[in-house]
């Protein structure tokens, strides 16, 4: 992996962990000579991957919409600040410049963007490993909720699987690296949702 998309919150969250393991992560990528490549704020767990990653001579490119931009929370110290004109946008460059996925802990926004990537995934639409870092057992209740799915008939067992979780930064990246996307049909049919 040469460039992992960072999905999290513009917010720090209740709990001084979800900072402390989102600048460990910033850190451990820049080290690595990971490209960090996400949402571009300098607010919340965005601004402290990105702090965290340029600390240690890291690569980090963020991707905003304009509007975001001249609200004034771009991040102004990146390797790179790519400006486009709306969200969708900012996801679709975000997939076309990285190589892998990670997703922090975050809210609505943040969900959003997982569940595109998860459903692009399931489409075919890229084969990149998509993980999880759970920290604090962020999101356990999510996982729960993947497998209910599969439970109920609304997805597929492999669609589950896709998903790389683990609370730990290093495994994590190794089960990340080690990844082989499932061979997924084509074409969405009746027949094989």
């Amino acid at each position: 992996m040469k460039s992992i998309a960072i999905f999290c919150g513009s917010s720090s969250g209740a709990n001084k962990i979800y900072e402390e393991e989102t600048i460990k992560l910033g850190r451990t990528l820049a080290q690595r000579s990971i490209q960090i490549v996400y949402g571009g704020g300098h607010v919340g767990l965005m601004g402290s991957l990105a702090d965290a990653a340029l600390e240690n001579n890291g690569d980090v490119v963020g991707v905003m919409p304009k509007f975001l931009v001249e609200k004034e929370i771009a991040h102004r110290a990146l390797t790179q600040l790519v400006t486009v004109e709306s969200m969708h946008q900012r996801k679709k460059v975000i997939d076309e410049i990285s190589d892998a996925i990670i997703v922090l802990p975050g809210g609505h926004g943040t969900m959003e963007e997982f569940f595109e990537m998860s459903t692009w995934a399931q489409l075919g639409l890229h084969q990149k490993p998509m993980g999880i870092l759970n920290i604090n057992g962020y999101y356990d209740d999510l996982i729960k909720l993947s497998k209910k799915m599969v439970l109920e008939g609304f997805t597929k067992d492999t669609y589950h699987n896709m998903l790389i979780i683990s609370d730990s930064i290093e495994e994590l990246l190794e089960k990340m690296e080690a990844y082989t996307p499932p061979n997924l049909v084509k074409w969405v049919t009746k027949e094989n949702l």
